[in-house]
């Protein structure tokens, strides 16, 4: 039997392995996470490049590999954002970010995969680079979800890669 995790709390994920998609957050480090975010970006690529309707849903209620590519690359932008703050500020509040209205808004169904995918691989590339680059001291510096969840730079990291991944296999399974 399968135990899904509570939704409502996060810290799960740094905790244990996923049941969905067997990411393990907990057996990996910070300094890990650009070279786990890269290999994710590749993988995209491939999604991309061998899927012949990116915007075909499996199901109604489940998003096509185009729009889990649009959602990924709108994670690897905000969290390079947040991952500034974090840099700049001491201890700062993250602005809400409501990714299903995000969805709508930008109609991710509706977007040009050749230039999603570019803007993926563009803004993983990004992302990785800001993470390598980091100092041993910065790794501790912290920053505060708009729902009160507390992060440091490397809780950080280990959280959002599982993301990426984990919508990877979303797009993956179901094809």
């Amino acid at each position: 039997m399968t135990i899904v995790p509570d939704a409502k709390d996060w810290t799960w994920v740094l905790q244990r392995e996923c049941p969905e998609c067997g990411f393990d957050a907990s057996v990996v480090t910070g300094r890990e996470v650009p070279a786990l975010i890269r290999d994710n970006s590749r993988a995209w690529q491939e999604v991309f490049d061998t899927n012949t309707d990116l915007r075909a849903r499996p199901r109604t209620d489940i998003w096509s590999p185009l729009e889990y590519g649009c959602h990924v690359r709108d994670v690897f932008q905000i969290y390079h954002y947040r991952l500034g703050l974090m840099l700049t500020q001491d201890a700062p509040d993250f602005p809400n970010w409501d990714q299903d209205e995000t969805a709508l808004v930008g109609k991710y169904s509706e977007q040009n995969p050749d230039q999603v995918i570019v803007e993926l691989r563009l803004a993983a590339e990004t992302l990785a680079s800001a993470f390598a680059r980091l100092t041993e001291a910065q790794w501790p510096r912290t920053g505060t979800r708009s729902d009160g969840a507390h992060f440091t730079i490397d809780t950080l990291a280990r959280y959002l890669v599982h993301d990426p991944i984990h919508h990877l296999h979303d797009a993956t399974k179901a094809y």
